[in-house]
């Protein structure tokens, strides 16, 4: 079963908002617990490709099964923000491939370092975020949840010289 990451098109929108509404399902997290929010779904041309972003989902037979985005946070810095992966999908490395295809797209578009965050709950990103390097910023109660904030300074792309 392959993974094959593509940009996100407007058709994916309800796909998209509907993998990531059964993805915090899984872990716990509910509308208005102070860290679940979707408000951004309807705006990714705004807040993600229109301003040096990007978003990506990944399909498995033509079926959207992963996302993530990256929202530039300064010129140095952007923000990784929606990976998910449906909980059918899980544990077959697809966390992986579309955490590694966005560090990968960050370099591309000239950042230097990489944020993102998850609740203490979401052992899976947690561990996901450790074994690719992460370290830990910060943590901060937010309503029931503790919110962990994390970053990884990306590598340059090598230098070939002929």
């Amino acid at each position: 079963m392959n993974l094959e990451i593509r940009r996100y098109r407007w058709s994916d929108l309800d796909t998209i908002l509907a993998l990531h509404r059964i993805s915090l399902a899984e872990v716990g997290l509910v509308p208005g617990d102070g860290v679940y929010y979707d408000d951004d779904f309807p705006r990714i041309q705004e807040i993600y490709l229109g301003c040096g972003g990007d978003f990506l989902v990944g399909e498995v037979d033509r079926r959207v099964v992963a996302m993530g985005g990256l929202k530039p946070v300064d010129t140095a810095t952007v923000e990784m923000c929606r990976l998910r992966v449906h909980p059918e999908f899980q544990r077959r490395g697809f966390g992986s491939a579309m955490l590694l295809a966005l560090e990968r797209r960050a370099v591309e578009l000239g950042f230097e370092r990489v944020r993102g965050d998850t609740t203490i709950g979401q052992e899976a990103a947690l561990a996901l975020y450790e074994r690719e390097g992460w370290r830990e910023l910060s943590r901060q109660q937010v309503g029931d949840h503790t919110v962990v904030y994390l970053e990884k300074r990306l590598a340059p792309p090598a230098v070939i010289e002929l």
